[in-house]
Parts: structure tokens; C-alpha cells; sequence
């Protein structure tokens, strides 16, 4: 009882932001714009965190460290059901080729440019590089246990892939406009728009701004993308564990996501379609409550000045790797779908 009214005021403040950014979300303006309730909740929680909060910090602190690390990981664990196996099947072996071309890619040349040329952090370089390379915000959630990143730094990943994720919805459509020329298909640009653009939600309005068509293989795509999230955190975690080990630094050993291979787990389980749609769907809007949850809760702790120290770096190399997708990956997209039609 004594550890839940500790946890109890921080915890609330977390959940109140992140009921109001789902609320919020789903208004045309933020939806126009493909602002997801994670962004809104943690843009919410970095207007409380620099005026109302630091009255407030000594008795929220708990509960807000509960939302940032146990919440984050129950919420990754069920985002698995979101996704099935059978997604798979839709865009093929191509998609899969292409998802995974596209990740490795983008995710290894975020590591040369950001440590080699522009001298970022290596937190700061894995969270921004995962995040553009498999699923925004999400994907720095679900990286920052493995890494055990700060905070102001997972604020600035966040930010970073939002900005540009954002810029993409926009852009994409233009570039439909010019890809249909050369007769490039909805079907195949919705691949192309899944495979590089960062977060879901994004994915989603880029492809609904083309066409149906384009919109469905964007989805399926993007999905397919985001399923490699647990393999990526586990090959993360080990090769992590190998650089400690080498640098005989046992203490700092990353231990194996569990959360990951909770996501894979659920993942298959959705994948039998043993539930009910209604209530796939319910789990479906409790994991938004607790990924905002931890949004919230990340940006409650986060000042500004996490910026100010970070420098244009990071958002530089956030720049480099939007590039990368949008150029890379069409490059990826024409030779993958040229050899497996």
C-alpha cells in the first residue's frame, strides 16, 4: 500500500497527459498532420515539465520512473498486437528483402556518420539511428533499455526522427507525383513509403495522400518493418555485450531485452487469431496508453537545455539518414522489386 501511494501522484500526472495526447490525436488538425499521441503526450509532458512539474517533482518522481522504464516495457511487449505473421504474405519475400535492406543500411551508416564524421555520442547515434531506421518513436522507446540512455537524450532521438518523419508526409506525395511518370505503381510506392518513412501513423497519412492502394501496401510494409524491431534489439544487445566483454568491462554487460522476445511472443499469438477483434482492438488502445504513458513521462523530465547541450549534431545526422531513405531506399525499392517482381 505505502509503495502505490508512492508511485500513485507521478503515475496519474503521466497517465493524464497521455489520455489528453490520445484525445487530441484523433482531432483532424494533429491527424492532417500525422502527430501521433506519442509525440502530442510528449510535447505535453515537456509544457508541464517547465512550469507546473518542479513544484511537483518530489512526489511524482516515483511514479514517473515507473511509467519511463516498467510501463515502456509492457507497452512494447504488446504492441505485438498490432502485426500477424500473415502481413508477410501480402507484399512477399520482396518486402521482406526490401524492410531489411532498408534497416541495416540505414541503421549502419547512422553509426559511420555519426561516430566517424560528425563525432556524436554513441547513445545518441544508436537511438536516432534506430529510430529512423525502423519505427520513430517507438523504436527509441524500445531501444533506450538496451543502450540505458539518458533521458534528455532520448528526448532529442524523439524529436529528431518526429521532425523529420513529418517532413516525409509531405514530401512523399510530391515524389508520387513524379515517380508516376516513369510508371511506378501505387502498390509499389506504398512499399517504398512503408520501408522509409519513420513512424506508423505517418506511413499511413503519406500513403492515404496517394491513393487506397498505396495506403494498404504502406501499412503492411511498414508493419513488416516494425516486426524486425525485435530481432534488431536482440543482435543490438549482443553485439554490445561483445564490446563490454572485449574491453574486459563486465559490470557493463547489457542484459537480453526480455521485452523483445515478449513482443516476438504476442506477435505470434496475435498471429493464430485466437481473440476476439474487440477485444485485439482494447489491447490495442491500452498499449497507446501506456507507450504515451511513457512519452509523458520521458518529457516531464526532459528541459530544454538537453538541446542547447546536444548542439545540431544529432539533427544532422537525423537530416543525413532521411536523405539516405528517401534516396537509398527508392534506389533499394527499384532493384529489389526489379529482380523479385
Amino acid at each position: 500500500m505505502n509503495a502505490l501511494r508512492l508511485v500513485l501522484p507521478g503515475l496519474s500526472l503521466s497517465v493524464a497527459i497521455a489520455l489528453l495526447a490520445d484525445w487530441s490525436a484523433r482531432l483532424p488538425g494533429p491527424q492532417s498532420l500525422g502527430l501521433s499521441a506519442l509525440t502530442l503526450a510528449i510535447l505535453g509532458g515537456m509544457l508541464l515539465g517547465h512550469t507546473v512539474y518542479p513544484r511537483l517533482a518530489d512526489m511524482c518522481t516515483a511514479g514517473v520512473a515507473l511509467a519511463k522504464t516498467r510501463l515502456l516495457r509492457l507497452g512494447i511487449v504488446l504492441y505485438g498486437f498490432r502485426l500477424t505473421f500473415q502481413a508477410v504474405t501480402t507484399v512477399g519475400w520482396a518486402g521482406v528483402l526490401i524492410d531489411a535492406l532498408v534497416l541495416s543500411s540505414t541503421f549502419l551508416l547512422a553509426w559511420q556518420v555519426g561516430r566517424r564524421l560528425l563525432g556524436v555520442d554513441e547513445e545518441s547515434v544508436i537511438l536516432i539511428g534506430a529510430g529512423s531506421a525502423i519505427c520513430g518513436a517507438a523504436a527509441v522507446l524500445a531501444t533506450e533499455p538496451v543502450v540505458r540512455a539518458a533521458p534528455e537524450r532520448v528526448t532529442v532521438a524523439v524529436s529528431t526522427v518526429v521532425v523529420f518523419g513529418t517532413l516525409a508526409m509531405f514530401l512523399y506525395p510530391v515524389l508520387h507525383a513524379l515517380g508516376s511518370t516513369w510508371g511506378i505503381s501505387d502498390f509499389a510506392f506504398g512499399m517504398f513509403t512503408g520501408s522509409t518513412v519513420h513512424e506508423v501513423a505517418q506511413a499511413v497519412a503519406a500513403g492515404r495522400a496517394i491513393s487506397e492502394t498505396a495506403a494498404t501496401s504502406a501499412v503492411i510494409t511498414k508493419l513488416l518493418r516494425v516486426m524486425m524491431l525485435a530481432p534488431f534489439l536482440m543482435l543490438l544487445s549482443a553485439w554490445l555485450a561483445g564490446r563490454s566483454s572485449r574491453a574486459q568491462r563486465p559490470s557493463a554487460r547489457i542484459a537480453l531485452p526480455w521485452f523483445a522476445l515478449g513482443f516476438l511472443v504476442v506477435t505470434g499469438f496475435n498471429s493464430l487469431a485466437l481473440l476476439p477483434a474487440p477485444v485485439t482492438a482494447t489491447l490495442v488502445t491500452l498499449d497507446n496508453l501506456l507507450l504515451a504513458t511513457a512519452m509523458a513521462a520521458l518529457g516531464l523530465t526532459t528541459h530544454l537545455s538537453a538541446f542547447r547541450l546536444a548542439g545540431p549534431r544529432p539533427l544532422l545526422l537525423a537530416a543525413v539518414l532521411f536523405l539516405w531513405l528517401v534516396a537509398g531506399g527508392s534506389l533499394i525499392n527499384a532493384t529489389v522489386l526489379r529482380l523479385m517482381p
